[in-house]
């Protein structure tokens, strides 16, 4: 594998970080769109619809730019490197990739053509109160099927932006009981249909996570995503992909942490000199620099694999296990060399050490992956 970035990708890459510096211009904005109960602006959104971020990997016959998973983990790197709030991840990992994979032509040609215009805000709810994990084997939210309909009852937790999303995909229960692989299916569920009830949750990031509870929700049959019981598969891959576009954004989010670590060491003086001519600070800042490194090496192979097809999920579980730690390394290193005046509100080390916290947790976290680690190893 290659790790030079394309001409193409240079060019994500610099435009991502011109449009970004501008958009999210400082700590006070960030503030306020954690403060905002949606947590963008619709001017933000809109400049990245226009840039073509939304559709990057949709073919260009759905209005997208043909663009790769690699070209989007640039993209999401850059993104955790501004520490850029807002629906983006939800609408085009979660539910753009999900109707890429296992969409009908007729769901594709509906809903990837708005998602690529930014004119479709997407989510997935999968986790649920009782467990509060990622493996769908444990759902219990039900769909029983109704004549033409199927009616979904149940409670979903953590539902990224589903307080701004049109389409929520729904992971429920159409066959066997709670434990069982088999029996789930997906469906593509129109926000503003009767009986769904959102509310936002509290976080650490002061992203938009919520609760969203279904009270006899009616969905046509036809918005099955894929398969009935069989949407298994479907959430395996989305959520690989899930896993490595958030090492990508932990990744661009370390690369910040270390950027304003060092240029702080340079300039503050203690005993005369600069606190990083001292050996301690040296090391603690090229510890920084070692954890970025491994966390570039496994984040871009894993993506590598994803792109190619590769059935290596040891690979993904390692490289989000990996960047985990080394996103709360970089970013408790950085506390430690700021001092008192990291844990200022109004610093930027504060919001990139949340976002490195949640981000640790989002589709498992360390623990949890190298738990699948040890299953594929046989133990």
């Amino acid at each position: 594998m290659d790790f030079t970035y394309t001409e193409e990708q240079k060019m994500i890459k610099e435009a991502a970080r011109g449009f970004l510096e501008k958009a999210c211009p400082n700590v006070e904005w960030y503030l306020e769109m954690e403060r905002d109960e949606k947590g963008f602006t619709p001017e933000l959104w809109k400049g990245m619809a226009e840039l073509g971020w939304m559709g990057i990997m949709f073919p260009e016959k759905y209005g997208g730019i043909g663009g790769s998973f690699l070209d989007l983990v640039v993209l999401l790197e850059e993104m955790g490197y501004a520490a850029l709030p807002g629906p983006f991840f939800s609408t085009v990992i979660l539910g753009g990739i999900a109707i890429l994979e296992a969409g009908t032509d007729k769901q594709k040609d509906d809903l990837l053509p708005r998602i690529a215009e930014g004119k479709c805000l997407l989510t997935m709810a999968l986790i649920e109160p009782a467990t509060t994990c990622y493996d769908p084997s444990y759902i219990e939210t039900s769909a029983k099927s109704a004549g033409d309909n199927y009616i979904i009852n149940g409670t979903k937790l953590f539902v990224p932006n589903a307080n701004v999303s049109d389409v929520i995909i729904v992971a429920a229960r159409t066959s066997g009981a709670a434990g069982d692989k088999s029996g789930i299916t997906l469906f593509l569920v129109d926000s503003k249909t009767p009986g769904i009830k959102t509310t936002l949750l509290k976080t650490t990031a002061g992203d938009k996570l919520c609760e969203v509870v279904f009270n006899a929700v009616k969905v046509p049959q036809e918005n099955i995503l894929g398969h009935l019981n069989g949407a298994g598969t479907i959430i395996e891959k989305v959520l690989q992909y899930a896993a490595v576009g958030k090492c990508a954004e932990m990744l661009g989010g370390a690369h910040k942490v270390m950027e304003i670590t060092v240029a702080y060491a340079k300039e503050r003086v203690q005993f005369g000199k600069p606190i990083g001519a001292y050996q301690a600070v040296q090391h603690l800042c090229a510890n920084q620099k070692m954890a970025i490194e491994g966390s570039i090496y496994i984040t871009y192979k894993a993506a590598w694999l994803l792109v190619n097809g590769s059935s290596e999920t040891r690979i993904i579980s390692s490289a989000k296990a990996w960047v985990s730690d080394a996103g709360k390394k970089v970013a408790a290193i950085g506390h430690q060399i700021f001092g008192g005046t990291g844990y200022i509100v109004e610093h930027p080390m504060p919001i990139y050490s949340r976002r490195a916290k949640a981000a640790e947790y989002a589709f498992g976290n360390a623990n949890y992956h190298r738990e699948l680690i040890a299953s594929n190893l046989g133990l």
